[in-house]
This record gives structure tokens, sequence and C-alpha cells, in this order.
């Protein structure tokens, strides 16, 4: 084993002592590098071939871009300025060309003799700068640029043909310095240690990690990219994907009390009043969890399904399990509104069975108590001592759940609601309150594509709630293109109108409160430039609750009850008004996305969402989610300023045209990088992802998870794969190991 060190040391190298203490910084502060290996892993994002061009034509606003491109014409120009008051200022204007467009470039100042020189009509260069625009052009002003000439060794095919890596860079390193450092560092690539078992390498025919980065960054055909690129691929998923074997396997191993229904108890009272039968999904889904909880490890479930299928009935039901099996259940909410609404419904499903020691409660019931940050002292002390003595069989509750001084008698199982709004540290303090590590189950209700699921809770087995209750309404949703057609939105009033009419009630949602203090959204101020369409949309300010509201109220929706709804009120008035809207005393809602999850008020038909470019499309079909849940119709109206071809139309028309979750879900990770949607799990930017795409890749991935499971059942310790064990070292630094130890 002493070999390992030694063949690891030059990967660990820090950059400042290969490139020097200047470029070295640069890296770390603006690319996240500090090692050889870091730079070896830092791809290109694609490449050029010399003799091509690229796209002028699209290229994007205000972002760094690198252009391999032809000088097409280069004038010097002298101008008077302050600086240059006799007319001796010079300015020199380069056009460069591509076939499918021209780009401006300019110089000013001394700064134009070295291009003036350099840039002649028919030169190839490689140009990097900040798209821009002036009069109406695009250009790059003062771009760094490095001459592609060819070599006298070289054949003008060989030159012509050589294709150039382009990498993610900045406005302090340019792409060709990020590929000279990488070419100086090449040669420790041969040193890597390989993280996958040679029989999985040669049964999937891939290239060594080596040959690997060597093909990736120096390739000679395309050939060599894609070899290069499905190997690493497989890096991405399996080392990720054993990570998450290995926290299964570990989790497998700790001891859990089984927890068993009794034949005659309170699931059973429970379900003899239900006035519905359960979808076939929900039975499926509570067999798997019912199974999870009478084993003797912690179940680790993961409860995803579609907005209004029934998940909170499902979690209701195995809490119920674990109270008549003698412990305690605590569910997780993200928001004083959602744990209040929670425990209302709870306490309305169970009757008499949540009256637990109270005066005509069933023999068999318990006491349910809900426990949030703004409680009376009295009321949060009397659920306190509830939940100690064991007298609360269930409690629901926001972080308050967490603080030390609340004590279980025996939890038996958590269930968090919104798993994406708890860190992990959160629900592990939650966890670590039973005397033995309880059942967790996650409940989400934005549908996860299959691969993210796979990649992000790996560690959590999964069950699908894909099935709608019967008496669920069919939801309709049209875009209302307020700016083009002004008339649709006033049509969209007298929708509103027309549902309170029939004696249903509706949601208008806005982005922003609107009570002026510095609101997530608000905008910065707009430069001066003239701006497009899109751009003028996009730059005022998100429009406000308290505006909106104020505006209806005297408007077009004057003489309806008009309310608000955000998360600055105090949280009894959030209730308050809840209840109101709940009990129909109140017609038209104006809220913030408050109401995103788990609001559950079936007479509410019409849903209004204003601004709805602003938010994403899990957010989108959540917020759609609130209508449509008695047996009326529900109507959804997603307004928004954008012109017609902008890409944020594209993705509301895509909201409209589906009811589908989870083809939804897909859309969204297909138009968003996966960093983002990886969130904690991937975090540290040396362990995200760099060429494995989640939704491309599901074979790869799903492929790794089965290598990953049989290979740690064999070797948990991969005692006998050290070059795995240092990828895995890499991928978990301390930060990580914690996520995973707790997730």
């Amino acid at each position: 084993m002493d070999l390992v060190p030694a063949l690891k040391e030059p990967l660990q190298q820090p950059l400042k002592s290969v490139l020097g203490p200047a470029t070295a910084k640069v890296m770390a502060e603006h690319l996240g590098l500090h090692t050889v290996g870091d730079l070896l892993h830092h791809y290109p994002r694609r490449y050029e071939e010399r003799g091509q061009l690229t796209h002028l034509a699209d290229l994007p606003m205000d972002e760094h871009v690198t252009v391999v491109a032809q000088v097409a014409d280069a004038r010097l120009h002298s101008f008077a300025s302050a600086k240059a008051p006799r007319g001796k200022g010079q300015r020199l204007e380069v056009t460069i060309t591509d076939g499918s467009g021209r780009l401006q470039l300019v110089f000013f100042g001394s700064g134009v003799h070295k291009p003036h020189k350099d840039l002649l009509p028919g030169t190839r260069a490689m140009f990097s700068g900040k798209v821009s625009v002036f009069n109406r052009r695009l250009q790059l002003a003062h771009p760094a640029y490095e001459l592609l000439r060819a070599d006298t060794d070289e054949s003008v095919e060989t030159w012509a043909g050589a294709l150039i890596p382009l990498y993610p860079a900045t406005a302090k390193l340019e792409s060709w310095k990020i590929g000279k450092a990488i070419q100086t560092v090449l040669p420790s690539a041969q040193v890597v240690l390989d993280p996958l078992p040679d029989s999985l390498r040669d049964g999937r025919g891939l290239v060594s990690l080596p040959e690997a980065l060597l093909k990736i960054h120096r390739p000679h055909t395309k050939a060599d990219i894609a070899d290069a690129r499905a190997r690493l691929k497989w890096d991405e998923a399996f080392v990720l994907q054993v990570a998450l074997a290995r926290r299964r396997h570990a989790d497998a191993q700790l001891p859990a009390v089984p927890r068993v229904p009794a034949a005659d108890g309170l699931l059973t009272s429970f379900d003899v009043r239900l006035p519905f039968t359960l979808t076939e999904g929900q039975q499926k889904v509570s067999k798997e969890i019912f199974d999870d909880l009478a084993t003797d490890h912690p179940m680790h479930r993961l409860l995803q399904g579609e907005v209004g299928s029934g998940k909170t009935l499902v979690a209701l039901r195995a809490m119920l399990a674990v109270v008549d099996a003698g412990g305690q259940a605590a569910m997780l909410a993200p928001t004083e509104v959602l744990a209040q609404q929670h425990h209302r419904s709870v306490v309305e499903m169970m009757g008499e069975l949540a009256e637990g020691g109270m005066l005509g409660g069933s023999e068999r019931a318990t006491k349910v108590v809900v426990l949030t940050g703004s409680m009376g002292t009295a009321a949060r002390r009397q659920a306190l001592l509830d939940l100690v003595t064991g007298e609360a069989g269930i409690v629901i509750g926001t972080h308050a759940l967490i603080e030390d001084k609340v004590r279980f008698h025996d939890l038996g199982l958590v269930v968090v609601d919104e798993q994406h709004r708890f860190g992990v540290e959160q629900r592990d303090a939650l966890r670590g309150k039973g005397k033995q590590p309880p059942h967790l189950l996650v409940m989400t209700a934005t549908p996860i594509p299959r691969t993210v699921a796979m990649t992000v809770f790996g560690d959590l087995e999964t069950s699908v709630l894909d099935q709608l209750p019967a008496g669920r309404s069919p939801i309709a949703s049209h875009v209302v293109p307020a700016a083009d057609k002004p008339h649709f939105l006033a049509r969209a009033w007298e929708r509103v109108r027309e549902e309170v009419g029939n004696g249903h009630q509706a949601y208008v949602v806005c982005p922003r409160i609107g009570d002026d203090v510095d609101e997530p959204g608000s905008p910065k101020k707009a430069g001066a430039r003239k701006k497009s369409p899109e751009d003028e949309a996009e730059k005022r300010p998100p429009l406000a609750v308290l505006d909106i509201a104020d505006q209806l109220a005297k408007g077009p929706l004057h003489g309806l009850g008009v309310e608000v709804l955000h998360g600055r009120m105090p949280p009894d008035d959030k209730d308050a008004v809840m209840r109101r809207f709940a009990a129909g005393d109140t017609d038209v809602l104006v809220a913030t996305t408050v109401i995103e999850v788990g609001v559950n008020v079936p007479n509410a038909t019409a849903m209004v969402i204003m601004d709805a470019d602003r938010f994403g499309v899990s957010q989108l079909h959540q917020l759609r989610g609130r209508v449509g849940r008695g047996a009326a119709p529900g109507l959804c109206l997603l307004v928004s300023e954008m012109p017609e071809a902008s890409a944020a139309r594209q993705r509301l028309n895509a909201v409209a045209a589906t009811l589908d979750g989870f083809e939804l879900s897909r859309i969204d990770l297909e138009q968003r990088r996966e960093g983002d949607v990886l969130g904690q799990a991937q975090s540290g930017a040396r362990s995200s992802l760099r060429v494995l795409a989640v939704i491309e890749d599901e074979e790869v991935i799903a492929e790794a998870r089965e290598e990953a499971a049989r290979l740690v059942a064999a070797d948990p310790e991969l005692e006998t794969l050290p070059g795995l064990r240092t990828a895995l070292d890499a991928l978990l630094d301390e930060e990580r190991e914690q996520y995973l130890d707790k997730g």
C-alpha cells in the first residue's frame, strides 16, 4: 500500500508549484482549481476545428465567449476626445466572420498597435471577450486573441483538421491559457490511479483513465473525444453510486425497532372511518412502507408523487402504524402555514381517534399536537410535555421540532415533507432524537425523474404515486399574453368573477410581497441602452401581492372579498387568513408562493399566476395543484408579458400543455444545469458533474448503480480497489462525507 501515496502525489501537487503563483491564484479564485488533479478534470466545454468557423450569429449577450474566426476587414480611425483633443485618439475596428455572421472587435488608444499589425484580413485567430452591444451591433471590446498559424512542419490538412479545445474560462484567464496550463500538467495523467475495476472496464470496452484524460485534452479525432467522454461519464456515475451504495450498506447495519401495527388497533379503526377506498397506487406504496417498518434496520424511503396523489394520507397511515406499535411519529413541515394545515387535516381525517386522553375520544385514540416557533408559552409547554410522556403519538411541526429542549418518549418514525426545503443537518438532528435510529420517510411533491432520484436520493428506496384519487378534477391551463393581448387579461378577471359567481373561490399568485424590503427577484437598476421587449419585461420589478390586491379590489374584482397572504405576516394572521379562505368566507386570496405546497381548499377552482415567467416549471406545477381538488374542474391562467418567441414563453407553453409532473420535471432539468438540480448532494464545485448529463445518461446511471451495489456487497471497504478509494476521497471531501452520513 506504500505505493499509493507516491502515485497520488503528482495529482495532489498545488498548482502554484507547477504554473506559478499568479496563474494559480486566478485558477483557485475564479475556477475553484487548486491541484494538478483539479486542472486535469477541468474538461473542454467544446472543440473547434481550425478549418471550421464558429457561429457568430447566436452569441449570448453579456457573456464571456471564445470564438474561432477569420478577419474580414480592419480599419484604423482617428478621433478627438478629452484625452486626445487634437484628433489624435485612435480606434481600431476589426470585423471577423465565420460564414454565419459577423462580429465587430474594437481596440482603443495605445492598445491598437499590436492588433493592427497582427489582425490582417484573412488571418484566423481565437478571440475571447465579453459580448456587448454598440450601435445595435454585437461587439467585443479589447478582446484577447491568439493567432492560429500553420506551423511549417505541419501539413495544411493536419492544421485545418486539428481540434482546438475550448475550456470554461473567465475574463481573467482565456481558454487558450488554460489549455497551455493543461498541456504543462498532462504528463501527470500517466500516473493517475484508475477508479474503475478492470473487469468493469474490460467488460464495457472503456479506455483507461490516463488514456481518457489524454484524449479529452488532446484529441486527434472526434472518435477520441467520444471514447474519453464515454469513460469519464462512467467515472462520475460510478464513483457517486459507490458512495451512495456504501451509505445504503451502512444504514442496513444500523439497528432499529421494528414497528408492526396491532391487528385491530388505531390503523384499522382509521381505515374503517375513511369515506373512500385507497387507490391501487396508495395500497402498493403503503405495503412497501409497512414492509420496511417491520424490519430491524431503519427505513430510508422517498415517497414522491403527483400533486394531489394522496401522499399525506399514505404518510398518515404509516404514522398510525408506528403509534399502534407503541412508538411516536413526527412530521416536519417547511412552513408554519403548512404545519398548521397538516395538523388541521390530520385531526379532521382522524376525528375522535385524534382525541387521546380527552372526553369523547376513542379508546384507541392518540393525541396529535402541533409545535411551531410562534406558539404561546403555555401551549408550547403542554406540547413538549405530551411528547416526553408519550401522551402525544403524533407531532406535526416546523424546524422548532429540532430544538434541543424537544424530547420524545419513543420516536419511531420521522416524516419529512418537501425534502428539498430542509438542510440535511436539520433532518439529522431530528433523527438523533430517537433512542435508536428512527425510520425515515421523505415526501416530495415535485416529481423527480428517475435518474435524478438515483443520483440525488440514491441512498433512499423510492416509492412513486402516479395515480390521482377518484373525484379529482382535470385542470385546464392557458397562457395569458398580457403585453400582446391585454383583452385576454381582462377576460381572465371575468373568468375569476364567473367562478366566484358559481359559488367557488380563486387564488391570485404574485412573485413579490411589495412592502419595499429588499426581496429576492427585485431587479437591479437597468442600464441606459435601449432594451428589447424581452429585456423590458424582465427588468420591470416583479408584480407584488400588496399592489395587485389593491388594484383588483378597486378594479376588476370590485365587490368581491379579497384578502392577502404572504410570508412576512405574523403567524396568527396567516393562520386566520387561511382559515377564512378554507371556510369560504374569502372569495379571492392574493398570495405569494406560501400556498405552493400542501394547502388544500377543494372549493378553490381558479388560479391566476401573475408574472408566471418568474417561476420555475416545477413551482408552476406545484401552484397549479392547489386548484381542481374538489368535484368542480380547475382553471389555471399563466399571465406573462414576455414576447411569444422567448424561452420563457416556451416554458409556460410546456406547463400549459401537460399535467404530467414527471414530464415537466424532465423539461425543467433539460433547461437548467444539473448542478442546480443536484444541489447539496453535489456540494463543492469539484465534485459536481462535468460530463454526465442526468437526463441523457439515464442508462449509464442505472447500470452504474447496479455495478456499485454488486461491488459494495462483495467488498464494502473497497480493500481490493485503492484507485476507487482515492476517487471517493476526492469526491467526498469532508463536507460531502458529512452530507452523505446525515442524508
